[in-house]
Order: structure tokens, then C-alpha cells, then sequence
């Protein structure tokens, strides 16, 4: 396992390099936890992320006989762009496979962090794939292999980020951070511990990539057989060996946020505190919010570990944040095809105090009679409540009402 002299030596590398990032106080989730939370800003690191400090870190370590003969990288997103730009800070040739499908932003961003120093090979439909390709070119042509997450110097400049915490911080009581592979986890605990030995470090997974508590019960590495999660910054099968024994020593606990939470906390930091956190980012906030982590009174710092999202997956986030806070309704009925019918439901609704986004009408559904359409509704109100409400009050008043969503 790394120490915290790895992490300080870090520190003093990627000075100058990696951004010190804020860490703020929030009102809106101090309130609603009973603590007092302070977020940690790394989703306004440079590419987006924390990634930089790791792929730095690494890279400015290796000998010359290494750094002529480049290094290689896979990633679908975040270490891509960490990797890229530290090569362009460390004039070392990169080459970077990316999976076929990664998000055409990421690729771009990719190329233009990296300039002349990155070549980019997509390869494979997933992460897996590229890892294997980056594995096979790693042998043929004798680069350095600059893993996310499985190498003690990525480990220890992610690690940068918990003496940052500490050096403005010094009486935190607890450190939420996100676990994927582990690296960051791994890092930061590393930090934390060795600094303030009584503050807490909680690990958060995503439900559907959580791998680390049934690691930890069964005393080894467990991987899954596959992920699905809105949290693709921390979408892995299983964390590393060495990643693995720093968690299991130096990780107070890991709990599980699913996704519906996690966008609820994506909401929750774009309307309130104005920033946006991918899920990877978001999900310390969600386990803060929604786990019974024992932190009532305490001084608490979620680690927003990053802000990159694909503009349409943000989109559906938001939709996904305002369903599950019933602001938003989509429901089904039947109008009789005469004047007046639309104006009706769309006043009774008006007197609800809901907003119409918009309507659609299918006079061709087939389970509708020759004098009836087929209508659904997006209407816009301000909770759960207030939705159940209004299809009380339509279906009182005659309408056969199906909610969508």
C-alpha cells in the first residue's frame, strides 16, 4: 500500500499542474442533514476531474528510457482527458484507445487537452475491450501502461485531494468519497488517515457497479459480472488488489446509493448550488442525503469527484431528478373528439396550479373509438403530492387517467 509520503511527494509534482480546487460550505444540505457540509470542488479541476493529479503524478515519474518510448492508456472518458493533458504538461507521446461508442465530446476533449502529444485509437464496444487492446499494444511497442486506478502513483496523486481537504479543514469528522476502481478511495484515505486519524472516511458505490462490500465480506476481490449504472465515472467490475487492501484498511465503511438517488442529488447540485456533478460525482452527496451515515453534527466534506456528463445524459438526469420528485407528470387519457374537450382538462389542470409542457394526440390508437384520441400530458408540478393531487381530482371528475411517469 502507498503512504503518506507517496501522497506528499504527489503533492509537491503536481503543484502548479492540478488545480486547488474550493471547498465551500453548503447551507441547502447542511440543513437537510443536521451537519455541517462542505463541498469539495473537483469537478472544477482541469479536464473535469480528479484524474489529472493520478495520470501527472505517474507520468512525470518515469525515467527517460520511459518517457521516450511513450506511454498507453485505455478509458472511455475521464482518465482519457487526465492522460492527455499530462502529456501535454510532460511533452510525452500518449496514445489512448478509447472504446468505438465513447461519447463523441469525450473524444474530442481527448484530442484537444492532448494536441500533438496524444493519438487516439477507438477500439472494441466497451471499456474492457479497450483495456485489452491498450494491454496488447503496451507489449509490442514498450510503452508505459498508465493505469485508472491499479498503480501506487495514480493512487497517491489522487491522494492529493485529502491533504487539500485536511490543510483547510483540519477538524473534518468525515471524508465521503466515491469508489470505482478504488484509486481515489485508496488516495484520499490514505491522506486522511495518516493526518487525522479519527476523521472518517466512507466509501460510496453505485448499485449497480458495488463490488467492494461483498469484497470486503468475502475477504477477497469480487467482481461482478457486469455494471449498469448512471455513475459510468465509477462503472467497474471490481476494484484492484491494491486498491482492495488500502479499502479494507483504511475505510471506516462503504455503503450503496442506487440510481434514482443519484440523480436526485444531480438535481439537487445543479438547482441549489449551481454546479453540475456527473454521477460519479454526485453520489457521496446521494449516500450524505440518503444513508443514515451518523453524521448529524459533524463537519462533513462529499468530494464532488467530477462534472463530466454527455449533454443528453444530463437531460434525462434532470427528467429522471424531477420524476422521482414528483415534478414532473406524464400521464394518458381518452378526450371525446368534440370542441371543447382539450379546453376542459387543460383548465382543470390550470386550476390545480399545474403547467402544461406539452401535449400529444392519437386519434389512430387502437384501442380508441372512431370519435376519441388518445392525449398525453407533460405537466410540470412542484411534488410528489401536489401530482397525486391532480390525478385525483381528473379521474373525480370522469377522466380514465394512466400515469407514464
Amino acid at each position: 500500500m502507498i503512504g503518506i509520503e507517496d501522497v506528499e511527494e504527489a503533492a509537491r509534482r503536481v503543484e502548479g499542474v492540478a488545480e486547488r480546487t474550493p471547498l465551500r460550505e453548503s447551507r441547502v444540505i447542511s440543513e437537510a442533514t443536521d451537519a455541517d457540509v462542505h463541498l469539495k470542488y473537483e469537478n472544477l479541476q482541469r479536464t473535469g476531474s480528479f484524474k489529472i493529479r493520478g495520470a501527472y503524478n505517474k507520468m512525470s515519474s518515469l525515467d527517460d528510457e520511459e518517457r521516450e518510448a511513450g506511454v498507453i492508456a485505455a478509458s472511455a472518458g475521464n482518465h482519457a482527458q487526465g492522460v492527455a493533458l499530462a502529456a501535454a504538461e510532460t511533452g510525452i507521446d500518449a496514445k489512448i484507445v478509447m472504446p468505438k461508442d465513447a461519447a463523441i465530446s469525450k473524444v474530442e476533449a481527448t484530442s484537444e487537452y492532448g494536441g500533438d502529444h496524444v493519438e487516439i485509437v477507438l477500439h472494441g464496444v466497451d471499456y474492457e475491450d479497450a483495456y485489452d487492446r491498450a494491454r496488447e499494444i503496451e507489449g509490442e511497442a514498450g510503452r508505459t501502461f498508465v493505469h485508472p486506478f491499479d498503480d501506487p502513483y495514480v493512487q497517491a496523486g489522487q491522494g492529493t485531494v485529502g491533504l487539500e481537504i485536511l490543510d483547510e479543514l483540519p477538524d473534518v469528522d468525515t471524508v465521503v468519497v466515491a469508489v470505482g476502481g478504488g484509486g481515489l478511495a485508496a488516495g484520499v484515505a490514505t491522506a486522511v488517515k495518516e493526518r487525522s486519524p479519527d476523521t472518517r472516511v466512507i466509501g460510496v458505490q453505485a448499485e449497480g457497479a458495488s463490488s467492494v462490500k461483498e469484497s470486503l465480506e468475502r475477504g477477497e476481490v469480487y467482481e461482478r459480472d457486469d455494471v449498469s449504472t448512471i455513475s459510468d465515472g465509477i462503472a467497474t467490475r471490481r476494484i484492484a488488489e491494491s486498491t482492495f487492501e488500502a479499502i479494507r484498511e483504511r475505510v471506516d465503511e462503504v455503503v450503496v446509493v442506487d440510481d434514482d438517488e443519484t440523480a436526485n442529488a444531480m438535481l439537487r447540485l445543479l438547482e441549489r448550488e449551481k454546479t453540475v456533478a456527473e454521477g460519479a460525482g454526485a453520489v457521496p452527496v446521494a449516500a450524505v442525503l440518503e444513508r443514515d451515515l451518523g453524521i448529524q453534527g459533524e463537519t462533513v466534506v462529499p468530494l464532488l469527484c467530477g462534472g463530466n456528463i454527455d449533454s443528453n445524459v444530463l437531460s434525462q438526469v434532470i427528467n429522471r431528478g424531477l420524476i422521482n420528485a414528483g415534478r414532473y407528470l406524464k400521464f394518458e387519457t381518452v378526450l371525446y373528439d368534440k370542441p371543447g374537450a382539450l379546453v376542459d382538462i387543460a383548465t382543470l389542470i390550470s386550476e390545480h396550479d399545474a403547467n402544461i409542457y406539452a401535449i400529444h394526440h392519437d386519434r389512430m390508437a387502437k384501442d380508441v373509438t372512431l370519435n376519441a384520441a388518445e392525449v398525453e400530458f407533460e405537466v410540470e408540478t412542484r411534488s410528489r403530492e401536489h401530482s397525486n393531487r391532480l390525478v385525483r381530482a381528473l379521474e373525480k371528475k370522469g377522466y380514465d387517467i394512466e400515469v407514464l411517469s
